[in-house]
């Protein structure tokens, strides 16, 4: 046996004595009652973000802006930052400009929605809507402007990004007038019922270094914003605070700040009690690591961000119907840190990124429903990186315009419509297991989430744990009780090792940093999501069908029925 060998089999050996390790000999039943309906099947994951405003007119950002405008009937919403950071316009990680704002020698403001018009108008073209996001200070606006535009890299300190863009305005009536004339410019251009579609918010995580002024500071600041969009169009929609981990003491007591303020404070315009507000949003990230080499996610860690923050808007009797937007909820905190100097990120090409999608995002329902908030979208802060090596490791959608796995499961998710069902059966976990220890125990996360329409039927099942251990999965049977017709036609859609997944086929070819044309054709058709096996018709017998399936671990499965 030589050395490949030796290593070889002391790899399988650690994965057979590993305590999560599973034979895949105890089958997992699931039922799903198409008669018991648990409420509409909101969009929740038709929201997505980004750090770098100026991909999005950029080649692979087109491409990838339509693939995810058809996922399904439903308008995706958009949210960017840096859309009023001064600067010329060229993209880069973390950075991004429009140079909307400038002032000539005498301090007169002068206004250019070029670039932010090209970034507007490619969502429109594609039927998106944007989450406007008013931020960040314009040079001649910052109360400490230098140094302004950084050049941060993976490898840097994540705190080098916080520059001049990051403080208060030294004019918090510029500031206004500026943000009035943009929402007049944006009605003007695209129409007031198409504005009045979108959503409009503050800033991004004002209780880190995303925002150098105080508490106080913000709300005065979304008192003068929030004056100055209703001025300019009285029925938009304003918002706030997007702070980021509801969990810690210091973005619930931001947040809890802010939402006190909107009730009974005093207005910083108006003097009047209270401030507008139409929608709120929060942050809510996991935290993986490296545990003896592999990969170990932390799903526990977002949930109880996203619990916490919907505890406290349930606390506020005259705010708890409205809207929330959880604005980015990811598995972790930074998209543009990559795989080579944050190996905890290499869950991201695979298909852990996309079983802890489907796992988490079933979730965000059942937290919302146990707290009776009203959940209208989950912000998957993840794009592309143009101009970046293969599958680098970073958290995006593609790379250089072929689709990773995690995009398939939101096709998937597209083709859920109608209500949510009742699912139950043998389970290892419930949502509220999974918020309060994650998926740390010998058995993984084997559940269903399942929808019912006019004419079709949708159960999506994966088979997630928090370590990214690789096995044949287990055998599933998945009974479906309540279909109404005697057959019925199934598509089985699979994301895992072999099927949706380009970043097999990559590795298969060689890893290639130049692949050619070719290559690049196989590779963009291995990104689609792809059927496990032909179209079937399926006996249906007193309203109930039978499937069985071994599901591998980190696997995804579509059973789409119809009739």
């Amino acid at each position: 046996m030589n050395w490949k060998h030796a290593l070889y089999f002391i790899a399988i050996l650690a994965v057979l004595m590993h305590p999560f390790y599973s034979s895949g000999q105890d089958t997992v039943a699931i039922q799903v009652n198409l008669d018991k309906s648990k409420g509409p099947m909101q969009p929740i994951w038709a929201w997505f973000g980004y750090d770098e405003p100026n991909y999005t007119y950029m080649k692979d950002g087109k491409k990838l802006l339509t693939e995810i405008s058809r996922l399904s009937n439903v308008s995706v919403y958009v949210r960017v930052h840096s859309l009023l950071v001064s600067g010329d316009g060229k993209a880069a990680l973390k950075w991004g400009s429009t140079n909307a704002y400038t002032e000539d020698a005498s301090g007169k403001p002068i206004y250019d929605w070029t670039i932010i018009d090209k970034i507007f108008d490619t969502y429109i073209e594609r039927g998106m809507k944007p989450i406007a996001q008013i931020g960040f200070m314009p040079e001649a606006l910052s109360v400490k402007p230098s140094p302004y535009r950084h050049h941060w890299q993976p490898d840097h300190a994540y705190d080098d990004i916080f520059t001049g863009w990051a403080y208060p305005p030294k004019d918090y009536t510029k500031f206004a007038t500026l943000v009035y004339e943009w929402v007049k410019h944006s009605v003007t251009r695209y129409g007031k019922a198409e504005v009045e579609s979108w959503y409009w918010e503050l800033w991004n995580e004002p209780n880190i270094s995303y925002w150098k002024g105080t508490t106080e500071e913000y709300i005065k600041l979304y008192d003068y914003v929030a004056d100055a969009v209703k001025r300019a169009l009285p029925s938009a929609r304003i918002g706030g605070p997007e702070v980021t981990g509801p969990n810690w003491t210091d973005a619930a007591d931001f947040l809890k700040a802010f939402l006190d303020h909107v009730v009974s404070g005093t207005n910083y315009v108006t003097g009047k009690t209270g401030s507008p507000l139409d929608v709120i949003t929060f942050h809510a990230k996991g935290a993986p690591k490296l545990v003896n080499g592999i990969v170990q996610m932390n799903m526990g860690t977002q949930l109880r961000d996203i619990d916490k923050g919907f505890e406290i808007v349930a606390s506020y009797p005259s705010l708890k119907h409205l809207p929330i937007i959880i604005g980015e909820s990811d598995p972790e905190g930074c998209a543009a840190c990559s795989e080579k100097f944050h190996p905890q990120n290499a869950y991201r090409n695979g298909t852990m990124y996309s079983s802890y999608t489907a796992a988490s995002f079933a979730r965000k329902y059942e937290l919302a429903a146990a707290r009776g908030v009203n959940l209208a979208g989950a912000v998957t802060w993840a794009f592309e990186f143009e101009d970046q090596p293969w599958f680098a490791g970073f958290r995006d959608l593609a790379t250089n315009g072929v689709d990773k796995p995690v995009l398939n499961v939101f096709r998937m998710f597209g083709l859920m419509q109608g209500n949510r069902v009742e699912v139950s059966g043998n389970l290892a976990y419930d949502f509220q297991k999974i918020r309060d220890s994650s998926v740390r125990g010998a058995r993984p996360d084997i559940s269903a989430l399942a929808t019912l329409d006019s004419g079709s039927a949708s159960v999506m099942v994966w088979n997630y744990h928090d370590d990214n251990i690789l096995t044949d999965g287990e055998p599933v049977t998945i009974t479906i009780r309540g279909l109404p017709t005697a057959k019925a036609l199934l598509q089985h859609f699979r994301i895992d090792h072999e099927h949706s997944n380009a970043y097999t086929a990559w590795k298969q070819m060689g890893s290639p940093q130049q692949p050619t044309p070719q290559q690049v054709e196989g590779l963009e058709k291995a990104g689609q999501l792809q059927l496990l096996s032909s179209p079937e018709w399926v006996h249906v017998e007193n309203g109930t069908a039978v499937i069985r399936m071994q599901l591998p671990r980190q696997g995804v499965s579509l059973l789409k029925f119809y009739w």
